[in-house]
C-alpha cells in the first residue's frame, strides 16, 4: 500500500486524515493529538533521521536538488517503516501517559 501524492507533506489535511484513518487500524485523529513535544512526534524523532540519512549521502549544489532527493526519499520510504515508526510513536505516547505527561526517555 504506497502512499498518494501529496500525504506526507500535508498530515492534517481532510484528504490525508481519510486515507490515514482508512488504512491504518491504530490511527489517531488530529483532535487527540498531542501537544507540539518532538518526543512525541515520529517527524522529529525518526522520519527526518531516515530522510537526512537518504538524501545527504550526496552534496546538493541547489534547492532543486534537494527537493528532488527528497521526493524520491518520500517515495522510496518502505510500508514497514512507516509501521514501525507509527508503532514507536504509540509506545511513547503509552509511556507519557504512564508518566502523567512528565519527563520520559
Amino acid at each position: 500500500m504506497g502512499l498518494p501524492a501529496g500525504l506526507i507533506s500535508c498530515p492534517k489535511t481532510k484528504m490525508t486524515q481519510d486515507w490515514l484513518q482508512r488504512n491504518f487500524l491504530a490511527f489517531i485523529s488530529t483532535e487527540d493529538w498531542p501537544s507540539g513535544s518532538p518526543d512525541l512526534n515520529p517527524l522529529d524523532y525518526k522520519l527526518w533521521a531516515v530522510l537526512a540519512d537518504m538524501v545527504c549521502r550526496k552534496r546538493h549544489n541547489n534547492l532543486d536538488s534537494l527537493t528532488r532527493s527528497l521526493v524520491k526519499a518520500v517515495a522510496g520510504i518502505p510500508m514497514e517503516t512507516v509501521h514501525a515508526m507509527i508503532a514507536e510513536c504509540l509506545e511513547h505516547l503509552k509511556t507519557c501517559i504512564g508518566a502523567e505527561g512528565g519527563h520520559f526517555e
